[in-house]
């Protein structure tokens, strides 16, 4: 909680969500430019300035209390992408692009605490290294919960474009409730810590990886 955090964990929270999300939605922006869609280019979104993308609540306040939260959510037109790229395809490349961004910056964050350990270049109770661990966690966080398949999440546009048709009118209804679908979840997440074993099972393959490239296995 806020309270019973001194101001330097609340500095490094912050900067974590600021940087984390900025860069989880310009991933969304830069994949559907990259297949043909200016949209998010001509909305200002194709661009790393945190302040294109900020969420003042889901950016700056939430991450004060829990490790996740969300910026302006990117807008993309399917109709705009190239031909010969099917849309469910270009729908899901969409979606993932910004877990997979925060999985990328999970992992720098932990390859830069394995490289410290290894070369002695900051001590334990570093400034450095606390932003590191942040912004791993953080962005752990933010990689593991968006993919969780309800609306308005990523993981519900993974599973738009691969449901079968014989369930799509189901997956319809869920989009139509989606809020109360949402909030449902949340708390069950929030109760079961679902999210806490994929989390974990998350950042010990990134460590492994970090590890040998560190030379510390």
């Amino acid at each position: 909680m806020l309270f019973n955090r001194s101001p330097t964990e609340i500095v490094f929270a912050l900067v974590a969500s600021i940087l984390s999300l900025t860069v989880h939605e310009f991933a969304h922006a830069y994949a559907a430019d990259a297949m043909g869609d200016d949209t998010p280019r001509r909305q200002g979104r194709l661009t790393l300035d945190p302040l294109a993308h900020i969420d003042w609540i889901g950016t700056v306040i939430l991450p004060l209390f829990i490790p996740f939260g969300w910026a302006k959510p990117v807008q993309w037109n399917p109709s705009r992408i190239r031909r010969g790229i099917p849309m469910a395809r270009a729908a899901w490349i969409v979606a993932i692009a910004g877990p997979l961004s925060n999985v990328l910056l999970a992992f720098l964050s932990v390859l830069g605490l394995a490289l410290s350990a290894r070369f002695g270049l900051v001590t334990e109770r570093s400034a450095a290294v606390a932003i590191l661990q942040a912004f791993g966690v953080m962005n752990v966080a933010l990689a593991v919960f968006n993919m969780v398949p309800v609306p308005p999440l990523d993981g519900s546009r993974v599973v738009d474009a691969f449901i079968p048709r014989a369930l799509a009118p189901y997956w319809a209804k869920v989009h139509q409730h989606s809020m109360i679908v949402f909030i449902v979840v949340l708390v069950v997440l929030r109760q079961t810590e679902a999210l806490y074993a994929p989390m974990v099972w998350l950042i010990n393959a990134l460590q492994q990886i970090a590890f040998r490239i560190a030379g510390l296995s």
